[in-house]
């Protein structure tokens, strides 16, 4: 296993725009792979307010056109970060401080993480 460099950005912070929100989740994508991060951990919210939940929903729909075209190795969403789901167990082996992260088992549906 290896260590690997966990990053952790919060997209919420200021309140953007969906449209700001992804410009800066693509500069951050970006700076991460710069810093030789392993893994991208986004904080994006759930609209939890009743209202919004926007940028989870277009920076989902995002990260999967750039899974797709193969600029991401995959993202796994908070709901999903389990040692029950085999890509999770996957991304521990690029970086092993994910195993340590407080939203292991929460089904945090406010946090997705990216692996670079």
């Amino acid at each position: 296993m290896t260590q690997g460099i966990l990053r952790e950005v919060n997209l919420e912070q200021g309140h953007p725009t969906a449209d700001k929100a992804i410009r800066r989740l693509t500069f951050e994508i970006h700076n991460s792979r710069d810093l030789h991060a392993s893994v991208l951990k986004i904080i994006h919210g759930y609209g939890s307010s009743g209202s919004g939940g926007r940028i989870r929903v277009e920076a989902r729909r995002y990260l999967e056109r750039l899974r797709l075209k193969g600029e991401i190795r995959d993202f796994i969403t908070g709901e999903e970060f389990s040692i029950f789901h085999a890509p999770t167990r996957d991304a521990f082996l690029r970086c092993g401080a994910l195993r340590n992260d407080t939203d292991l088992e929460r089904h945090n549906n406010g946090v997705t993480f990216i692996v670079l």
